[in-house]
């Protein structure tokens, strides 16, 4: 069933960008829409460089149209959201840490994106492709409904030529509007006598030079930049253009090729950025689109775009800046993964609904952090308690709001997780038994003894984003290993308190064999040694109770692990087993 938007009065950022975007779509069509189910279509859209890998930061880009989109569809409209994969980019430098990539992926520099081999071993046929199927399956997952654009097939088609001729033809307009934006002129282009060597080719790579490349030239502005016919590299100059017959002639610094070739019939090039995105906001309709930083400073594209769309007969988009995805505990991941982790990283270690709740959340321009981290542990904490607010009524209307796009869209909920016991809890099992099934399963159902679990698959997919986390995440020297005998020594030394300590755990070791049970157990031992009721509140306890609950906690962890600290003690106890326990502790 589809999912309905649970309050009418919710003040979400996502509800007041879907009541501008409704409002600037129908002010665009005056007079088409008498009811939602006659308006015209919403467009909204998102950009995609596959130029490597498609990291979290990059995934804001997406779910930001997609959370107004999936809204607006919420309310009956009808809503195309685009994802123009920009394939047909240059290609800038070698990633670092790609698997299957090497530094003789440099020679590829400056060819679209679609015309660079794939990673060695890939089972794509080009660059782009190869780094847009992680990113596809990552949204068939997040549930992002969208209509994804190649734009290596809408140049090397033709379905952009009206486009290009018309910004060749009104160049001279679109170099004015550049130029009141222009704070200092680039150095005039020497002529190029013979071709670029590699290093002068790596030089300009370098620089940057290329990827701000506006269309300026000594021949003059032309806003369009072919592929060499020869090397397939955009270190092109125009060095003549006739308007009449569409005669082009351009220039190649890498290899000294030329050509003159007729662009109302050439396909193998394209706009440049600041006139190609305008451009496409005008082809497609598009009302709302958000960028980042980078795209929404002073004399930026996206400022310089809305100026230049009119020419093309189109409307800036509502485009809200989005701010920075950081990650925590990102440089144990950059250490293994050579870069930032992606939305299928993510995936791994936590469900969708998390993922989309940390999009939904948070205003375009808060920035967030993403966990790899034990910071997981509590995020997941925070949720799940969000699902319990959501369940008995007390949840406020925003984070109500929040919580119903993150569990799913307006197609209906994503598949969840029947029996969501806690991540940490799931995450200390997994790591207590290293992934036995068995011993998982024994563990999990004596957690609730009066609810056992019939199968694991009634805790899946957590788990097995919780075993991922554990096998992934935790270094091999903070993994828990239980100790096989026990620690004679230690046991000896204890003095009288300690022994009695032991003996009051084990003797409630039977009847309290549950989590509930044991945790009730562990924190009550040092109270009842200090005179106090087990069930004693924190109110009802002197300081100092605190104090030997910590030294008791540490002498277990030690006769048990050996070292401080670990997993909670009420799960270690039951992933270890009454009979072991009992062992270990000298009974």
């Amino acid at each position: 069933m589809p999912i309905v938007a649970q309050s009418t009065e919710t003040t979400d950022w996502v509800s007041r960008y879907a009541d501008e975007v409704i409002e600037e779509s129908e002010r665009r069509a005056p007079g088409k829409a008498t009811s939602a189910t006659t308006a015209p279509v919403v467009v909204v859209a998102s950009g995609l460089s596959p130029s490597g890998p498609i990291h979290l930061g990059n995934l804001r880009e997406v779910m930001t149209p997609h959370l107004v989109a999936d809204e607006i569809r919420r309310r009956g409209h009808v809503v195309r959201h685009l994802i123009s994969w920009d394939d047909y980019d240059r290609y800038r430098k070698v990633p670092a840490g790609v698997p299957g990539v090497d530094e003789s992926w440099a020679q590829h520099i400056g060819k679209p994106l679609t015309s660079v081999p794939a990673p060695e071993g890939s089972e794509h046929p080009n660059w782009a492709e190869h780094f847009k199927a992680a990113m596809i399956t990552s949204l068939a997952e997040l549930g992002v409904e969208y209509d994804g654009i190649s734009q290596t097939e809408q140049y090397t088609s033709g379905v952009y030529r009206e486009q290009v001729l018309f910004a060749m033809k009104h160049r001279g307009d679109i170099d004015a509007i550049l130029e009141q934006y222009r704070t200092k002129k680039a150095p005039a282009k020497q002529k190029q006598q013979k071709p670029l060597d590699e290093a002068e080719i790596e030089a300009a790579e370098g620089s940057g030079a290329a990827a701000e490349d506006d269309g300026s030239s000594d021949a003059g502005y032309f806003p369009y930049k072919p592929y060499c016919g020869r090397c397939e590299k955009d270190l092109t100059t125009v060095t003549a253009y006739d308007d009449d017959s569409t005669e082009l002639t351009y220039t190649c610094a890498a290899c000294g090729f030329s050509e003159t070739v007729r662009l109302n019939e050439f396909n193998r090039g394209k706009l440049v950025w600041k006139v190609d995105w305008p451009m496409r906001w005008a082809y497609e309709g598009v009302v709302f689109e958000p960028s980042g930083v980078d795209h929404s400073s002073p004399g930026s594209s996206f400022q310089v775009g809305g100026q230049i769309v009119g020419l093309f007969g189109g409307k800036q988009p509502i485009g809200p800046m989005y701010a920075f995805v950081g990650i925590s505990g990102m440089a144990k991941m950059s250490s293994s993964k050579g870069g930032v982790p992606t939305p299928a990283d993510a995936l791994q270690i936590m469900e969708p609904q998390l993922l989309r709740w940390l999009y939904a959340r948070r205003r375009p321009n808060q920035s967030f952090k993403i966990a790899f981290d034990q910071e997981i542990q509590r995020l997941y904490d925070e949720w799940d308690k969000l699902e319990s607010k959501v369940a008995d009524g007390s949840v406020l209307p925003a984070d109500a709001a929040a919580h119903a796009r993150a569990v799913g869209t307006a197609a209906g909920e994503l598949p969840r997780t029947p029996r969501p016991m806690p991540y940490r809890t799931l995450a200390s099992v997994a790591d207590i038994t290293a992934g036995a099934e068995d011993q998982t399963l024994r563990i999990l159902s004596e957690l609730d003894p009066g609810n056992p679990l019939g199968s694991l698959d009634e805790v899946r997919p957590r788990l097995d984003r919780a075993e991922t986390w554990t096998n992934t995440q935790v270094p091999a020297g903070e993994r828990t290993v239980v100790r096989e005998e026990p620690d004679t020594e230690l046991l000896k030394s204890l003095d009288d308190q300690g022994r009695e300590s032991l003996r009051l755990l084990l003797d409630g070791l039977d009847d309290n064999w549950s989590l509930d049970g044991l945790t009730t157990l562990v924190y009550g031992v040092p109270k009842v040694q200090a005179g106090f009721p087990a069930d004693a509140t924190a109110k009802e306890l002197p300081p100092e109770i605190k104090v030997a609950q910590r030294t008791f906690f540490a002498r277990l962890y030690h006769l048990l692990v050996g070292r401080d600290t670990g997993p909670r003690l009420p799960t270690l106890l039951l992933a270890v087993g009454q009979e072991r326990v009992r062992r270990l502790l000298g009974e």
